[in-house]
């Protein structure tokens, strides 16, 4: 009535000699008619694990019934036992000497008419019953576990999770242990189910790590030390995480009281260590990898800008991949010597890793050019004619299953004057969102003509645009992720939309005019940002 559940009993008698369990109250009890019969043992189980009684239940009687009442009256000792998916209540009857004769000749006679394997102590009972239910969750539970474990990309995750799934369900406590680059043990993670503990378990244990070892299966650990870390006592088993013939760890459980943990729950374990080793491998993988990609990123883009005198520079990248740090989308600023710097703002065809390394290299090539002595024109020339070279060999090479990158690219010269304030300019766009100049009283309007792109035809000639960036005058330059930011069927510049934002920024510096267009592109549409996105502002300061 209470639970509002099954509920299951177990019978048993108690012999003369019980020996108590300390985690149910419970004797050693036995059917086999064997000693003097002591008293009655029964244990209720119900599948409602809180200490509370729940609501009552539709269509039956409230009330909380006088239960308990009579087993206070009548038991000899009796106790309730709550587990995470159960409550149990259990309690003893002695019998009188009068009714030990009798129960003893009962049972005799029982033991001579029914089969030995019908009576069973109750700790026998309640043992099968744990097994049972682990013989039908244990697949489910790998299951959960397989699908948690599986989607971690970092080791320390991992091992979060795995003290997760398995306290409180298996074990009280869990503690991993994970291998470092130099072949020792670091303590990564643990877990209590009484989290006031944490902290002295992880005292207790971080003195004594594991040694790397390639059995897996659970062998005897020693119980943590000191009355504030696991409990008063119990029992702990340590399983080695091993794939591929490495060990890269250690996974402890620990249960309070005297030993319980069955064949079933120790091969569950087991199965969870070893999923649990392979994501650590994985995520290992996954972090190698990223450091190398990463490592690679750094090269491709300049650390910093360059700082024109009299001349504020900004610039926001986004790169759509994931995880990445660069994508299509490009930039620099850098010096020439004689009073002049350069800088670009480039966009290649794709969002692959090739197209993440054409960036580097064109990067460093206009750099080389510039230095040189190459003009703006003859720098696009000569770009253009190492993209196109460059996509016909590899059509030569990969055949028609080969694409040729296309780069968009506006480039420009910036000369200071450092007598009026301001800059001289001259800039060249090819195939590339047309930069545009807002004046000092918002007018905006756009200085280059946009041109063939890059790497489409290599006899193709560039035509450069002169202008003056005057005091207070910003320059903005963006790349087809901000211009063609989509809101439904419209984009971001249809009719000068990118025009009417930078009309708005009027008395802003570098950084305030990037920062304002990046937020407009982020709310032109409710969905993501879909491409990488690269602005780059250069404003002359009033002196």
């Amino acid at each position: 009535m209470h639970a509002g559940t099954e509920i299951e009993i177990a019978c048993g008698v108690e012999t003369a000699e019980p020996s108590a369990d300390a985690s149910t109250g419970l004797g050693d009890t036995s059917g086999s008619g064997r000693g003097e019969v002591m008293g009655v043992l029964v244990e209720v189980a119900d599948r409602q694990p809180a200490h509370r009684v729940p609501g009552e239940i539709p269509g039956r009687r409230g009330g909380r019934g006088l239960g308990l009442q009579i087993v206070g009256s009548l038991a000899e000792s009796w106790g309730v036992t709550y587990r995470r998916t159960e409550k149990v209540v259990w309690f003893r009857l002695t019998l009188s000497e009068s009714g030990r004769r009798t129960a003893g000749s009962l049972s005799e006679s029982l033991n001579r008419e029914l089969d030995a394997a019908e009576i069973h102590s109750v700790s026998e009972v309640a043992d099968r019953r744990r097994v049972a239910e682990w013989a039908d969750r244990g697949g489910a539970f790998l299951a959960e576990a397989s699908e948690l474990l599986s989607g971690q990309l970092d080791e320390d995750m991992v091992a979060a999770l795995a003290g997760q799934l398995l306290v409180p369900r298996l074990a009280e406590w869990c503690a991993v242990w994970l291998t470092t680059e130099g072949g020792g043990m670091r303590l990564s993670r643990v877990w209590h189910g009484d989290e006031r503990r944490v902290d002295a378990l992880r005292f207790a244990l971080e003195s004594d790590p594991p040694a790397p070892s390639l059995r897996t299966v659970g062998i005897p650990w020693p119980w943590p030390g000191g009355a504030d870390a696991a409990g008063a006592g119990g029992s702990a088993l340590a399983f080695s995480l091993v794939s591929g013939g490495s060990c890269v760890g250690s996974l402890i459980i620990g249960r309070a009281g005297p030993p319980e943990t069955t064949d079933s729950v120790a091969r569950t374990v087991e199965d969870v260590a070893r999923r649990v080793a392979q994501a650590v491998v994985t995520a290992r993988q996954y972090t190698r990898q990223t450091s190398i990609s990463r490592a690679l990123q750094r090269r491709q883009l300049p650390p910093s800008l360059a700082s024109p005198p009299g001349v504020e520079s900004a610039i926001v990248y986004e790169p759509h991949g994931r995880g990445q740090t660069v994508g299509g989308d490009f930039y620099d600023l850098f010096p020439m010597g004689n009073d002049r710097w350069c800088f670009l703002l480039g966009d290649v065809q794709g969002k692959d890793p090739e197209a993440m390394s054409v960036t580097g290299l064109t990067r460093h090539l206009v750099r080389l050019l510039a230095r040189e002595g190459n003009g703006v024109e003859s720098v696009l020339s000569r770009l253009n004619a190492a993209m196109a070279e460059e996509g016909a060999e590899a059509v030569a090479v990969g055949g028609e299953s080969a694409q040729p990158r296309f780069l968009s690219l506006v480039y420009g010269e910036l000369e200071p004057d450092l007598k009026r304030g301001g800059a001289r300019c001259t800039i060249a766009s090819a195939g590339h969102p047309p930069p545009l100049k807002l004046s000092a009283d918002g007018e905006v309007t756009a200085v280059v003509e946009s041109q063939m792109l890059l790497g489409i035809d290599e006899g193709s000639e560039f035509t450069s645009f002169p202008f003056f960036l005057g005091p207070g005058e910003s320059l903005l330059c963006v790349t087809d992720g901000v211009t063609e930011r989509r809101s439904g069927q419209r984009q971001l510049d249809d009719d000068d939309g990118l025009a009417e934002i930078l009309a708005l920024c009027v008395g802003m510096g570098a950084m305030g005019v990037a920062e304002r267009v990046r937020q407009a592109a982020h709310d032109f549409g409710p969905e993501p940002v879909e491409d990488d996105l690269a602005i780059l502002v250069l404003h002359a300061v009033v002196a």
